[in-house]
């Protein structure tokens, strides 16, 4: 029995084929990229994968998802062909419009902001650079969001990423939400954009904005200093800690208010400030709970962090706004490498390795929306791959 799933097609359908309109085509845009996507799902992570798949998967992939396949399965020269050429803006802008109907973001949610490269897509031969993607993670719904809400901007330099992010927030509904970036993007025009669609910022502050930081770090430490420390100079504060596998963690935020009288220059250049946040954190090699059984420390480590933010003073949620940014590197970057083997992809023609990189996270979209089955992504792509009812349901949205 055919089991019709309806979203691929109305979402990827319109997608413009890039291919010669000679009518020879032997095989239809949309089978193509259904094949492909199922593949990805199923642990296919090259074109020779994909075809591997679509034979051992024919009739099912004719039977239940009613695909039409006269000329059998595309050849792994054709589906290279057709994502070398496949216009990746387009392809985007499905992926964006699917994925915003898998989402609905919640007022103040943490929207994370951050570059990664696909380090094997050079080729020196041809001097193209690795491609390097900015991408926008939203830390509730733990989703990479499409490029008309919340997407991805390729960049040839990571150093470009400044001027790349500008270019994704204009594409952006962040209204009610908190935008996080690293202190790379720690940029004035950012912060103006944020606020003017109606967002809050939390934005790292380093040394490459040296007298700000300056001044910053300064007054910090002369607060830490006096009778009471921070906790006494600050409006608020907030602590937390965490033992696991042998390290012990502590946490404590401490916010200031920001007013024109105290910091003139400040308030003057970067829009709506309303605080400076300083998190102080420690790090604790043990091998026990050191609430249960203290034991001698192996190494221990402090460190102080600061960030300007629109927020009002609110130690607790500046604190998880600041954390929930890790999410981005610990819940995206690091799974499309271990899950995905993102980094050791050596597709690289033309823009292959850019539409692979959309339809990985496509694919972890979708794989993420699996809310049943407990186990880690790269189980699930082994599960999809050996039990067709579960891709079926991870395709229906679950």
């Amino acid at each position: 029995m055919e089991v019709s799933v309806p979203n691929f097609a109305v979402y990827f359908g319109a997608l413009p084929d890039p291919r010669r309109d000679n009518g020879q085509l032997r095989h239809e845009l949309i089978d193509i990229l259904a094949i492909a996507l199922c593949a990805m799902l199923s642990g296919a992570e090259s074109f020779v994968a994909m075809e591997e798949y679509g034979q051992s998967k024919q009739a099912w992939l004719c039977d239940r998802l009613g695909l039409h396949l006269p000329h059998g399965i595309p050849s792994h020269d054709t589906f290279a062909r057709l994502f070398a050429r496949l216009n990746p803006q387009a392809f985007e802008a499905c992926f964006a419009a699917w994925t915003q109907a898998l989402h609905t973001l919640t007022q103040g949610q943490v929207i994370a902001l951050d570059g990664k490269s696909v380090r094997r897509s050079f080729d020196t031969a041809t001097g193209q650079g690795a491609l390097h993607l900015v991408s926008a993670w939203a830390s509730q719904n733990r989703l990479v969001l499409g490029q008309l809400v919340l997407g991805q901007e390729a960049v040839a330099e990571k150093s470009n990423e400044m001027t790349a992010v500008p270019a994704l927030l204009k594409r952006l509904e962040i209204a009610g939400c908190v935008v996080t970036t690293d202190a790379l993007n720690t940029q004035k025009n950012i912060a103006a954009e944020i606020v003017e669609q109606g967002g809050d910022y939390v934005l790292a502050l380093k040394g490459n904005h040296g007298l700000l930081y300056d001044d910053v770090r300064e007054f910090f430490h002369w607060m830490s200093q006096r009778p009471g420390g921070l906790a006494a100079g600050c409006d608020q504060s907030d602590h937390s800690r965490d033992w696991g596998h042998g390290r012990f963690e502590a946490r404590r935020c401490f916010c200031l208010a920001v007013t024109a009288t105290d910091w003139p220059q400040a308030t003057a250049q970067w829009p709506e400030l309303k605080s400076l946040v300083c998190i102080e954190s420690g790090r604790r090699l043990t091998t026990a709970d050191p609430e249960v059984a203290p034991c001698a420390q192996t190494t221990t480590s402090w460190e102080r962090r600061f960030y300007l933010s629109s927020l009002e003073c609110d130690a607790p949620r500046l604190q998880a706004a600041v954390r929930a940014h890790w999410g981005i590197e610990n819940s995206l970057h690091w799974v499309l490498d271990v899950s995905f083997d993102e980094d050791g992809s050596r597709i690289r023609k033309d823009h292959a390795a850019h539409n692979m990189a959309t339809l990985r996270r496509l694919a972890l979209n979708l794989l993420r929306k699996d809310t049943q089955h407990k186990r880690g992504l790269k189980t699930r792509r082994h599960r999809a791959g050996w039990d067709d009812d579960y891709l079926l349901r991870i395709l229906c949205h679950n």
